[in-house]
């Protein structure tokens, strides 16, 4: 097995490295192979994303992958990094889960899933402007919309979940978000098992605002994924102890959705949460190790119930110290 790690720029080069600390006392035999990403990278190398760094990435399969700063100001041949690398290695999933977490400050009883399209929608990034009209392209098509439907649906039925929401604008754009409604229940129809629900994305913002408990799976189009999984995570304790993994057929990235974090950047109190419950999710979907998976998300837990904490989360632990306390309480027995 083999994980590419990508620390990126600013806290990723501090909460990685003790994330792939722990990830290590669950697989001692993991090949770890270190990547470049990022504006560092850019301005080093004239590329955000070298040629070397996607080799190993598909050689690897797996990847953790930090934060990257993005330049403030339009800068010519600057591309995102984890944008190229979703479309490169075909990651169409976005999986991004919001939990109750002690400690955190967010709410009780909250376990939702947001299974996000992740490779088109109005992400395509086809703009057009002719200086007083600007113009952006929505793509959605029949099969993506079905690939992404699917992996909803089985992870609701691995998971144990029991309904899946369709969230859609099908009112307002019948043929673009009608046809990725229609395409997510004809999915549905084979999994008679797992109630389906449909829900207008302005009114699923709106319930999700007013009570997140009251949802299990939320499967969406691109944009609409991207902010309702945000609005989730204020719920969840923040972004900075969000997890995601971008879920492909040959790939996938664990990624912490928080940013690079400049105004902390090197002095090592950035929260290792969000990365440590990311690699959770490749442990759980890509390796297929639920157990693992589990005792990780368990020590994460106890930890911060121990009252173990970043500054973020009103603690004084370091990104160091903390690690080291989930090391202690991983039940691998």
């Amino acid at each position: 097995m083999k994980l590419c790690v990508i620390s990126g720029d600013g806290i990723g080069r501090e909460v990685v490295p003790q994330a792939v600390r722990v990830l290590h006392r669950l697989l001692p035999a993991l090949q770890i192979v270190t990547a470049d990403a990022g504006w560092d990278t850019f301005r080093q190398q004239g590329t955000a994303l070298p040629a070397a760094t996607l080799a190993a990435v598909r050689d690897c399969g797996a990847v953790l992958f930090g934060a990257v700063s993005s330049p403030a100001y339009p800068v010519a041949g600057y591309r995102s990094p984890i944008v190229q690398l979703r479309r490169e290695l075909g990651c169409h999933a976005n999986v991004r889960p919001t939990l109750s977490l002690p400690g955190s400050g967010a709410a009780e009883g909250i376990d939702l899933l947001i299974v996000r399209e992740n490779t088109e929608d109005l992400y395509v990034g086809e703009e057009h402007s002719d200086g007083d009209t600007a113009t952006a392209i929505k793509r959605i098509t029949r099969a993506a919309s079905r690939r992404v439907a699917e992996t909803a649906f089985r992870l609701a039925q691995d998971g144990g979940r029991r309904r899946v929401t369709i969230v859609h604008k099908a009112n307002i754009m019948p043929l673009t978000d009608g046809l990725f409604r229609d395409a997510a229940r004809e999915v549905a129809a084979a999994y008679p098992q797992i109630a389906v629900d449909e829900l207008l994305v302005d009114t699923a913002a709106l319930k999700l605002a007013q009570a997140p408990q009251g949802f299990d799976v939320l499967l969406a189009p691109n944009l609409y994924g991207d902010i309702l999984s945000d609005l989730a995570a204020a719920f969840g304790g923040g972004l900075g102890v969000a997890a995601s993994l971008n879920l492909g057929a040959q790939a996938a990235i664990a990624e912490p959705v928080h940013g690079s974090a400049p105004d902390i950047a090197g002095r090592g109190i950035a929260n290792p949460v969000a990365a440590l419950l990311s690699l959770a999710l490749l442990l759980r979907h890509w390796w297929a190790r639920p157990t693992l998976a589990a005792s990780l998300e368990q020590a994460v837990r106890r930890t911060l119930a121990d009252g173990i904490a970043t500054p973020d989360l009103g603690g004084d632990a370091s990104t160091a110290t903390f690690c080291d306390a989930v090391l202690a309480r991983l039940d691998l027995d």
